[in-house]
């Protein structure tokens, strides 16, 4: 606090009449420089929400000084002090930083803390927690491919822009646009079954994007279950192939039990995540509408 109050200072001596005269911005500079001494302390002491405003100081100040890479960098770091805090003004934060670093012209860094924006609002899926739920995230994710990506997104150079795309396929699926989810989901698949490196993860994502085939249409499901095994023949041999045909053979006998002890079977090797438990609830409740859980 004892810091925050001699930047302060500073700041205001550095407006007066004389100062601009003899120096202001040399004491604009040090209360930059104050201002993250003190917003260290505070992350020091886990003041979080006291670490990003004094961050965020310094950052308005560098600002004025046209320092902007210094501003970009100071908005970042109240941006990751305020995470363990207050979502959105992290949010808000990291927003400022990638307009500077847009400006700058540095779109890859950019990109980057789009990726940042994205985790925050993916971690508010699963929590309800601010900022709520709407489709930010979607759009946010989709911001976050790099402008240089290519339709070869199994090369290395593109995995950020790989990563991107599973996650707007997420959020696509939990907002119930399964087309949009299903087109995702296939055009990555089809990539990494190509590549030596990523071919084992392709019938994860074929198993998801017939989990949303699932969620339009039984038969939609099972059309694509059959397109897949002939595109990627590995695929008919997967554990998620042999869920997928029993799933569908319980939706068609009207079975809940059976589908449900082939969830458990398929979970007690493999553990859901959230998002496979999510959209299998959801198939289920198509057979027997309620809420039951899944284990």
């Amino acid at each position: 606090m004892a810091l925050l109050a001699e930047a302060d200072r500073k700041v205001k001596n550095s407006q007066s009449f004389f100062s601009g005269l003899f120096g202001g911005s040399s004491k604009t500079e040090e209360a930059c420089e104050i201002y993250a001494r003190a917003a260290n302390m505070f992350k020091m002491a886990k003041n979080w929400s006291a670490a990003g405003n004094a961050f965020c100081q310094a950052a308005q100040l560098h600002l004025q000084l046209q320092n902007k890479h210094d501003a970009a960098t100071c908005f970042v770091d109240a941006g990751n002090a305020f995470k363990k805090a207050d979502p959105q003004e992290a949010i808000n934060c990291l927003m400022r930083a990638i307009e500077i670093y847009t400006d700058m012209g540095r779109f890859t860094i950019a990109a980057k803390h789009h990726i940042s924006i994205a985790e925050i609002y993916e971690r508010s899926w699963w929590t309800s927690t601010r900022p709520s739920r709407t489709t930010s995230s979607l759009q946010t994710t989709t911001r976050a491919r790099s402008p240089t990506a290519t339709t070869n997104l199994s090369s290395p150079p593109h995995s950020s822009a790989n990563k991107c795309l599973l996650k707007v396929a997420g959020y696509a699926a939990q907002l119930e646009q399964y087309q949009k989810a299903v087109d995702i989901y296939e055009q990555v698949g089809t990539n990494a079954m190509d590549s030596p490196l990523l071919k084992y993860s392709a019938k994860d994502y074929f198993f998801r994007a017939a989990l949303c085939h699932f969620c339009i249409d039984m038969l939609n499901a099972k059309l694509a279950v059959q397109k897949y095994e002939e595109l990627f023949p590995a695929f008919s041999d997967s554990r998620e192939c042999k869920l997928m045909k029993k799933l569908l053979d319980a939706h068609e006998e009207q079975n809940v039990d059976s589908y449900t002890e082939a969830v458990k079977e398929f979970d007690s090797i493999s553990r859901l995540d959230q998002w496979l438990t999510t959209m299998l609830l959801r198939i289920k409740k198509t057979i027997q509408g309620d809420e039951e859980d899944l284990r």
